[in-house]
């Protein structure tokens, strides 16, 4: 079965590029043996020298990275900048000074999850690989469409496919780890009074000292949604502070005041459920960071090495 070429952009591995690399071949040598040594009593004669042929050596090929034995090519690593640059122009989106620091650990990364899928087995086949070749050329428009894209981008048929089955593996690897995040989790509803100021926030929270309604003095603050964050796991606020307060606090209690970059808090725990089923963007947050977390972990585990200067 011909395993045809297709565009990484629509390969959809989300926190991973795939960019691919040929190696080149150098021309063969040869070297002439010495002239035989004769004895006196042999007729004297000059000899035909012998070729050895020696085999052609391939030419190294340029890495960035080395990752537990595994190179990431240069060729790979500059074709993913080009895409990106390309991207860039097409969509206006400004690209990060550090470009190249992300486009290497995006790499990296999916090298690192490629290589833990073969570990638990996972294995991608011709059969595969064919039927996502097959459903790209599909959505672009068919082979031909393929072929122009891989060609605009310097893309061998060989590489390419090198790259494709190691990206599905990434993304089976990443599959089973933010699959493994559970549907419920220990959550927390909780209710705040937000404001700019600390002397604000010290005179509100004097004010239910002596006796005024949590919620009420919410409802002036916030008309709207009365202050209520909704429920939340660990680890979903991107302040770690209203987590910690919250998650310290019993049913019907509030909390001192808490100054974060955005203002002066304090909470008020409604209720908790260590059972609470997930909101559908709180377990997407849960598998961002449990994804992360795998990566560094997998990261101290293993022997990475930075060739670029």
């Amino acid at each position: 079965m011909r395993l045809r070429r297709l565009p990484v952009l629509l390969i959809g591995v989300s926190l991973f590029s795939i960019l691919l690399t040929a190696c080149n071949k150098s021309s063969p040598v040869a070297t002439n043996t010495p002239t035989v040594e004769m004895s006196l009593e042999t007729p004297l004669y000059t000899p035909e020298p012998s070729i050895t042929p020696v085999p052609p050596t391939a030419t190294p090929v340029p890495m960035v990275a080395v990752i537990n034995g595994e190179g990431i090519p240069l060729a790979e690593f500059q074709a993913d900048i080009k895409r990106l640059q390309a991207s860039s122009t097409i969509t206006g989106t400004i690209l990060a000074s550090d470009t190249n620091t992300i486009v290497l650990n995006d790499l990296i990364d999916q090298t690192l999850l490629a290589q833990a899928a073969t570990e638990n087995g996972y294995s991608v086949d011709d059969t595969l690989l064919q039927s996502r070749i097959s459903a790209l050329e599909d959505q672009l428009g068919g082979t031909q469409a393929l072929d122009d894209w891989q060609a605009a981008h310097d893309y061998s048929s060989e590489d390419f496919l090198r790259a494709l089955k190691q990206s599905i593996g990434a993304a089976w690897m990443r599959d089973q780890i933010i699959a493994a995040v559970p549907e419920t989790a220990d959550e927390v509803h909780v209710m705040q009074i937000l404001v700019p100021t600390s002397a604000e926030a010290d005179k509100v929270y004097a004010s239910l000292q002596s006796g005024k309604d949590f919620l009420e003095v919410a409802a002036t603050y916030d008309p709207v949604t009365k202050g209520d964050l909704g429920w939340f796991p660990r680890g979903y606020l991107s302040e770690p502070a209203i987590e910690e307060a919250a998650f310290a606090l019993q049913p019907g209690q509030y909390s001192e005041v808490i100054q974060t970059n955005i203002g002066f808090h304090i909470l008020y725990l409604m209720e908790r459920d260590p059972e609470h089923t997930l909101q559908p963007d709180a377990r997407r947050a849960l598998q961002v960071r449990a994804l992360q977390e795998w990566l560094i972990e997998r990261r101290d585990q293993s022997e990475i090495q930075i060739l670029l200067p």
